[in-house]
């Protein structure tokens, strides 16, 4: 039993550290949202609350960054009502509930959650909290409405923090 727990453990570890792409960027955090058809409503969302000169400063930042499809799930004409000028500050607490100060490999994640015996809270900087946790070998993220967000790569080094991807949008409450 031992030995089976600490395969999956360390496959799990393998799994979300090398998810995608652990290798070192020459870009910031925008520059390679932009550079990925993946990430193009969230850098359209990030133009849209002026946080593009935010997310490309020194930080470091760790991103939990939602992509197409994950913004694709909100109910129909969330995006578009969002981007609009007068919800600005709307879109800003949700941009920057993805968003952690600091920089937090998978390898971090994963130690802060078997610190929390199986959940982590993390602070984001709009000041909510999300919960970090594993379900079935993945790493998850619950916002503070009870929805849940599965990690589906990671460690994704940037000049200035680190991307982790996401397939749902966390929302704060």
């Amino acid at each position: 039993m031992k030995t089976k727990n600490l395969f999956q453990t360390l496959l799990l570890i393998l799994t979300f550290t090398f998810g995608q792409n652990a290798i070192a960027q020459d870009k910031n955090i925008v520059e390679t949202a932009v550079a990925s058809e993946d990430f193009s409503t969230l850098v359209a969302a990030v133009k849209a609350a002026d946080l593009v000169g935010t997310l490309s400063s020194e930080g470091p930042f760790t991103v939990f960054a939602p992509t197409n499809d994950a913004f694709a799930k909100l109910p129909a004409g969330t995006v578009e009502t969002l981007l609009k000028e007068e919800n600005k500050a709307s879109l800003q607490g949700v941009l920057t509930y993805h968003v952690v100060a600091g920089k937090f490999a998978a390898k971090d994640v994963i130690a802060m959650i078997k610190k929390g015996n199986g959940k982590a809270i993390i602070p984001t900087v709009n000041g909510g909290k999300l919960t970090a946790m594993i379900m079935d070998g993945f790493v998850y993220l619950k916002d503070e409405n009870g929805n849940k967000a599965k990690v589906t790569a990671t460690d994704l080094d940037q000049t200035n923090g680190v991307i982790h991807v996401i397939d749902s949008v966390v929302l704060p409450k």
